[in-house]
């Protein structure tokens, strides 16, 4: 086991040993300035968010390394004609910490300005907490128009800076929209654009709902979902059911089938695997190890073993993460999600 682990940190400088996200974080530092901006108003603020935590955590890297990017990245590009690329959301901070403030604020001007954003778009760029701030004050309705609008990460990070009544009266109302009128979604999307210089974008009216609800409900700390969902449910108990049976949380992965469990596993890194699997309990991890081959069964128990204390909120992030992996998957229809009521969510 002692040669197998030496021998795996011997490939360190292969490119083999880079994940798919270091790849992508080492072509976009080896790009001007330009071109990088280019490539990253075409994504979104997941992805934006992702990339630029890679490219603030590389260290080492090798020349060996970069050319080997660069040249892999040449052969995908000539068997295509075009690229793929993704959306979802964005933390400014990481492009900061990654490129410095002058070139970060270059590329994020050019990344708001420069594309199609609407003013509710807008909102996906920016932290919880100035989105907070800019709804504070705002009807409760156009409140849970705009949470129910975000990602239900974003949404929930976005409730947690408003105190207990008003979390509570939010999403109650999220819970209970169906649709928007276009002229109305088209009115709050004119007022925010004047904030924010974004540009008139579609509408959108079908939103909100249980669903979405349970999806928001979620990603809060645990301690305030356990809260708001004892509040929902002596305002309304059935709903609060409903919403329950709706949530999907770490540890119903045990009840994703093999094949899903397999597919998740090819979209997550083994240090993130690591960190939430500190919190999960013993028939998850042994799902997990029988969905892998043997011998990297083995390499994650070692780590597993190896990992020292890791704060609660770390592994509860890491878990959250993951489900954000699956639910992205399940969405597509790549796996097939059970929720805490077992009722199948696709």
């Amino acid at each position: 086991m002692a040669d197998d682990k030496k021998d795996e940190k011997g490939e360190k400088n292969d490119l083999a040993s880079l994940s798919y996200i270091e790849r992508a974080a080492i072509l976009m530092l080896s790009l001007g300035e330009k071109d990088a901006a280019e490539i990253l108003k075409h994504m979104g603020p997941k992805e934006v968010q992702k990339l630029g935590n890679t490219m603030a955590s590389l260290h080492d890297v090798t020349q060996a390394q970069v050319e080997g990017v660069l040249a892999e990245f040449m052969e995908e590009v000539g068997a295509q004609t075009g690229m793929g690329l993704g959306a979802d959301e964005y933390i400014r901070t990481m492009l900061t910490q990654a490129l410095g403030t002058d070139k970060a604020n270059t590329l994020i001007d050019r990344i708001l300005l420069g594309g199609n954003t609407t003013g509710l778009d807008t909102l996906k760029w920016m932290e919880a907490r100035q989105v907070a701030d800019v709804i504070r004050h705002e009807h409760p309705q156009i409140q849970a128009i705009v949470v129910s609008y975000l990602d239900a990460d974003q949404a929930a990070e976005i409730l947690a800076n408003f105190d207990e009544k008003v979390r509570l009266d939010i999403i109650m109302r999220v819970s209970a929209l169906q649709a928007v009128q276009p002229a109305a979604l088209h009115e709050l999307n004119d007022i925010l654009e004047r904030q924010f210089s974004g540009n008139q974008g579609a509408q959108t009216t079908q939103m909100g709902g249980v669903k979405c609800t349970a999806n928001i409900v979620n990603f809060l700390d645990s301690n305030l979902a356990a809260d708001l969902l004892e509040s929902i449910k002596e305002v309304d108990d059935d709903l609060g059911t409903q919403i329950e049976e709706l949530m999907f949380v770490f540890e119903n992965l045990v009840d994703v089938d093999d094949r899903g469990i397999q597919a998740l596993l090819r979209e997550v890194s083994t240090d993130l695997l690591v960190l939430a699997l500190k919190g999960a309990d013993e028939n998850l991890k042994e799902k997990i190890f029988r969905n892998m081959s043997k011998r990297a069964a083995e390499l994650l128990k070692d780590d597993l073993e190896a990992k020292g204390p890791v704060k609660v909120s770390e592994v509860e992030g890491a878990q959250k993460e993951i489900l954000t992996i699956a639910r992205r998957m399940a969405d597509a229809g790549e796996i097939v999600l059970g929720g805490a009521g077992g009722e199948a969510m696709l």
